[in-house]
């Protein structure tokens, strides 16, 4: 849950997840569909899906306990280097070293490391050096610490070096400019038209098969706008896109297709943020 999301928006999610699915037991015997609505705004909807593919393959393969080993954590869906090595530090107490975002930056200033950190030869040297650093015995608290460090005084913006314990050891000149990355690619706009379709107090909606693949969309817009005007219209980032969202209302069509399907309620259907707003507003609305 925290790769590429906040703690602060993690933590309640978190809590729930746990509250629903306290084991490999329970999260393998759910539905998509339930672990999908579980993981609902936090976006990446993979992770979900790869978490709920690693419960089952936990189940078969190792008796519902996950390897204590590196290399087959990395076998797993969804486990990289990086969860792998966190999963071995946090859970099993391995001196083993960890390298995200928050350590990427502390140990690329205190080597003063000046190549990009998102190149393959930058991550090489920063697990190296990582390597080089965790001690043999208490890994996990020095792992946590050190993302700590990163987290609450190696900051990205304006580090506060005056008080950081080791700035003694540090070697960046001008921590400031470190670390160094790759120019972001520019921002894409695109636009997303949708269907707003309601018939006898039910609402029509889309089983995704591509951005969101498995959760539930406003139908994909068939026929040309005309000249009515949208309904609902609203904008969110996705990755490196900023999408609109435009909305039209549309009759309820002689027959669905597959991959649609009428809801009495949308309370207990997996739907990314985007469209679930929409469809609360326009309900709301017209219905």
């Amino acid at each position: 849950m925290l790769q590429q999301t906040q703690v602060s928006t993690v933590i309640p999610y978190y809590n729930e997840w746990l509250r629903r699915f306290p084991d490999f037991t329970s999260l393998a015997r759910a539905s998509e569909n339930d672990v999908l609505r579980a993981w609902q705004g936090l976006g990446y909807y993979a992770r979900a899906r790869n978490l709920h593919a690693t419960a089952r393959a936990v189940m078969d393969r190792y008796l519902g306990r996950l390897p204590t080993s590196i290399e087959r954590m990395q076998q797993l869906r969804g486990i990289g280097k990086y969860t792998a090595h966190a999963v071995a530090s946090f859970a099993f107490d391995q001196s083993v070293p960890i390298v995200e975002a928050n350590t990427a930056r502390v140990l690329a200033r205190l080597f003063d490391f000046r190549e990009s950190i998102d190149s393959d030869r930058g991550r090489q040297t920063l697990w190296q050096y990582a390597a080089m650093l965790v001690p043999k015995s208490n890994a996990a608290i020095y792992n946590s610490a050190l993302i700590d460090l990163g987290a609450l005084v190696c900051v990205a913006r304006q580090p506060k070096c005056g008080m950081c314990p080791v700035k003694k050891f540090c070697a960046a000149k001008n921590p400031e400019i470190l670390p160094v990355m790759k120019a972001r690619p520019p921002t894409k706009r695109l636009i997303e038209q949708r269907a707003f379709v309601v018939s006898q107090g039910k609402i029509l909606l889309e089983q995704s098969s591509t951005r969101w693949r498995g959760m539930w969309i406003l139908p994909t817009l068939q026929t040309r706008r005309g000249s009515r005007r949208p309904i609902y219209k609203s904008t969110f980032p996705f990755t490196n896109h900023r999408v609109a969202l435009v909305v039209y209302r549309r009759p309820a069509p002689k027959t669905a297709i597959p991959e649609q399907q009428w809801f009495e309620s949308i309370d207990h259907v997996p739907m990314p943020s985007p469209h679930r707003r929409a469809a609360q507003a326009l309900v709301t609305k017209f219905l």
